[in-house]
């Protein structure tokens, strides 16, 4: 029997197995493991050593994993494993280990555990890898806010989606786990041809390997691919994305209708394809590791570009896709079912939630923050920048609280009062953190590269084989000739970035300042006219150029950019004083 949800969207198949597990099948819970949605990402927070860490649930790592900052942060050994690597979207970096004396997951203590050490930092603690989610059963009960470590016993024969009642569900079998292969890997059909997937909840979204596309005829070049520029992962480097839509994907018998995927110019060892987090979080799974099956049922909501709006089976019934699970009890509750409602861009239902996490906890930041940023998506500017400076009145220490507040401060022309919360987000973030590159973007912002400079030195310092190393060159490439320092430093910088990230224009932008400001006046020029063949009505870029032209004598050019710039963009004048340049003073 199939069932169609939103009746051409989506199709969902009724694997033919007992409603019920058998009398003989038990399960047991090891732990259940709250679980928040930060934007696209299922953050999970635990303790390392007694400090609290927030770690991204990754179903797709074969292992628990931290970079070196993070591990520099929380003060651990890191060892050398040799020549070891760490392979992933972006390339490869260098692999080590480090060894916790405690990691504390949802109160329950695991003793000296391991994390591989290695790769591009995530804004995060880590990931929380198979090394512990691969203990046991998993139960990937993301639409509720849980993942569950579980135990099957005599359950061979029998189904596992013990919650699904009526609910239609479908079973993928999987490949065994073992020392060699910690994934969660099953076979799923594309327009009717076998394509092995990884099951992963890391992926921000679903992604096929370009060998994968090119063999179901959806090479780049092709009418409906379309370019979306580059994908982001593991290592220094970005490959090249597209997407495009097929006409079906069969994940067990369920049956998603002309859904769209991302494709990305990567390898997976021995698959074609990554189902990612959007999958996870409009889906409840039990990931059977003993018998190597999937059991999943779909709890509604967007994925693969689509929003299903019901379900009604091949009669035109309507399914029932209610979720009857319990009412949240506690605050704590209320913030995680309101994350997945934000992360599935259902606003009003989120501020529902957060209004009353935030009721039962009102001295709790972490919740005013939640709904702050929920009401700045939402457009309700006042009330959401009213519920961030709540937050820091309540954890004036909270840095990444502060950098908020700041970016709302300088996107309603208060520089003054964002460099206050960047200087305090600055004197409270740890020296290795992650967010002093986002802190030290924000200092540029504020027209302040003094302190820019130093927080992407320290960045840079603790982050050698991270995809955004070419963005904190660049950056400080872009401070430095702010400053009129170190031109030589800054140059060097810029050639860095562009290495990295070949012919990107804001980089050929910084470039030409340097250039500009050194009197370079041909190679300013000539990286403004590269710069403007790819981005033609960038403001800066053209009013910059005009610079280089009046200051070389071509007087005619030098108006028509200043004038075709000032069309663009009133005041960008004003931003050319402010940097000590005026087209036309020169």
């Amino acid at each position: 029997m199939a069932h169609r949800i939103g009746a051409w969207w989506l199709i969902l198949g009724l694997i033919a197995v007992p409603n019920r597990a058998s009398a003989a099948c038990k399960l047991s819970r090891y732990v259940d493991i709250p679980v928040t949605m930060a934007g696209p990402r299922p953050v999970v927070t635990a303790q390392i050593n007694g400090r609290d860490a927030r770690f991204i649930l990754d179903s797709g790592a074969f292992f628990s994993t931290i970079s070196a900052a993070t591990a520099q942060e929380y003060g651990l050994k890191i060892e050398s494993l040799g020549n070891a690597r760490l392979q992933g979207i972006g390339g490869d970096t260098s692999l080590s280990v480090t060894t916790a004396k405690e990691l504390r997951l949802a109160g329950v203590p695991i003793p000296k555990i391991e994390f591989a050490v290695g790769g591009s930092d995530t804004g995060f603690a880590g990931l929380l890898g198979q090394n512990i989610l691969g203990l046991a059963d998993a139960e990937y009960d993301l639409p509720h806010g849980f993942v569950r470590l579980m135990k099957n016993e005599g359950c061979r024969n029998g189904q596992l989606a013990y919650w699904a009642g009526a609910k239609p569900f479908t079973v993928v079998p999987i490949l065994p786990m073992g020392q060699g292969q910690r994934h969660t890997i099953g076979t799923i059909l594309i327009d009717g041809k076998k394509i092995k997937a990884v099951f992963d909840t890391g992926a921000v979204g679903s992604m096929l390997t370009l060998d994968a596309a090119k063999r179901l005829g959806k090479a780049p070049g092709s009418a409906d691919v379309e370019t979306t520029g580059f994908a982001y992962g593991l290592g220094t480097k970005r490959v090249r994305a597209w997407r495009t839509r097929f006409a079906t994907i069969d994940i067990g018998g369920e049956l998603i209708s002309k859904p769209w995927v991302k494709i990305a110019d990567y390898a997976l060892d021995g698959s074609d394809m990554l189902i990612g987090v959007d999958f996870f979080r409009t889906h409840r799974i039990y990931v059977d590791n003993q018998n190597h099956r999937m059991f999943i049922t779909y709890e509604g909501g967007p994925l693969f570009g689509l929003d299903p709006k019901g379900a009604v089976d091949e009669t035109g019934a309507r399914l029932d896709l209610t979720d009857k699970s319990s009412e949240p009890t506690d605050a704590a509750g209320y913030s995680r079912r309101g994350g997945v409602f934000a992360s599935n861009g259902k606003l009003e239902e989120a501020l529902a939630d957060f209004d009353k996490a935030v009721t039962m906890a009102p001295d709790e930041a972490r919740y005013l923050i939640q709904r702050g940023e929920a009401r700045l998506r939402n457009r309700q500017l006042l009330l959401g920048a009213a519920d961030i400076d709540k937050a820091i009145q309540l954890a004036p220490q909270d840095g990444d609280a502060r950098i908020v507040r700041a970016q709302l401060r300088l996107s309603t022309r208060d520089p003054a009062g964002a460099l206050s919360d960047l200087k305090a987000a600055d004197a409270a973030l740890a020296q290795s953190s992650d967010a002093r590159l986002r802190l030290a973007s924000m200092y540029n912002s504020a027209d302040d590269p003094t302190n820019a400079v130093p927080n992407y030195d320290k960045w840079l310092q603790a982050h050698r084989e991270d995809s955004n190393r070419a963005t904190a060159f660049n950056g400080r490439c872009w401070a430095r000739a702010l400053l009129n320092q170190e031109l030589d430093k800054a140059l060097s910088d810029c050639n860095a970035a562009l290495k990295l990230h070949p012919g990107e224009a804001n980089i050929l932008d910084s470039r030409a300042l340097v250039y500009l400001r050194g009197g370079a006046l041909d190679k300013a020029l000539s990286d403004y006219n590269a710069a403007l063949k790819v981005q033609p009505r960038n403001a800066w870029s053209l009013y910059a150029r005009s610079i280089a032209e009046r200051r070389s004598g071509n007087i005619a050019a030098a108006n028509a950019d200043r004038a075709a710039a000032i069309a663009i963009n009133p005041r960008i004048a004003e931003r050319a004083k402010r940097y000590g340049l005026d087209s036309s003073m020169q």
